[in-house]
């Protein structure tokens, strides 16, 4: 299909394209060219228009498939992302067949990593996105978007973990020792390939020795020097621990 249609935009230089041109007398295959040169020239709210037309006219084509994903495209490109989002799902679900699908897959993605908001947010559309990505990397691990879907999959599941951590910093000025905790754990657990992990083991274990909880202390600085052996707080946990295996050897 994508063959033959450079073939069909060679005759469409014949026509000036703009709103005002007469579609009534193309092929279906004149018309997908002509709205695909309509989505070129950035023109998406004029190609918007003519890719609707074809999919309601002409239903049964072969061109069908091309027409929903430039639809799609259309309106990521004017920024309309659930829009852009439920079309490529149309693809994905109606037009499993399609060339497009990978494509539409990961668009899907990228609408929902679009309205992903600042972390302090409701982070709804990270989770779907992620999600997303995901199905994206598991149905097409040898599409080369793959390396950009896992990049993007890293950097909101880092939004995700600094929500939490920052959540439990809330907690800890709150002086509510028990829900900092249950954060801190939160991030180590979940998101530990995150930036994030280190700073909230660090941060309860400077929790932990101010409840005067020092095994517990002794105990995670151990893990910490273990796992994070060359982050920027290395040094400071080996005095931390040094300084608790005392206290608790000449504790009577």
């Amino acid at each position: 299909m994508k063959n033959t249609l450079i073939l069909i935009f060679f005759a469409l230089l014949l026509f000036a394209c703009s709103s005002s041109l007469d579609t009534s007398n193309f092929t279906p295959e004149e018309r997908l060219a002509y709205a695909i040169k309509l989505y070129e020239q950035e023109d998406y709210e004029e190609a918007v228009k003519e890719f609707d037309a074809i999919i309601l006219q002409y239903p049964g084509s072969s061109i069908v498939d091309d027409a929903q994903y430039y639809l799609a495209m259309s309106r990521f490109k004017r920024k309309e992302y659930i829009l852009a989002g439920y079309q490529f799902s149309k693809l994905i679900k109606g037009m499993p067949s399609s060339e497009y699908l990978a494509d539409a897959q990961y668009m899907l993605a990228d609408c929902y990593y679009e309205l992903s908001p600042d972390f302090s947010l409701d982070q709804r559309y990270t989770k779907k996105a992620i999600e997303e990505f995901q199905v994206f990397i598991d149905f097409f691990p040898l599409n080369p978007k793959v390396a950009e879907a896992e990049n993007k999959i890293k950097e909101l599941n880092d939004k995700l973990a600094k929500k939490e951590y920052e959540a439990a910093r809330i907690y800890y000025k709150l002086e509510d020792f028990l829900a900092a905790q249950k954060y801190y754990d939160s991030v180590m657990e979940v998101y530990h390939d995150t930036q994030y992990a280190p700073l909230a083991l660090y941060d309860k274990i400077n929790l932990l020795i101010e409840r005067k909880r020092d095994q517990e202390a002794l105990a995670e600085a151990e893990k910490f020097l273990s796992k994070y052996p060359q982050h920027k707080n290395y040094s400071d946990v080996e005095k931390i621990k040094s300084s608790l295996e005392n206290k608790l050897t000449v504790k009577p």
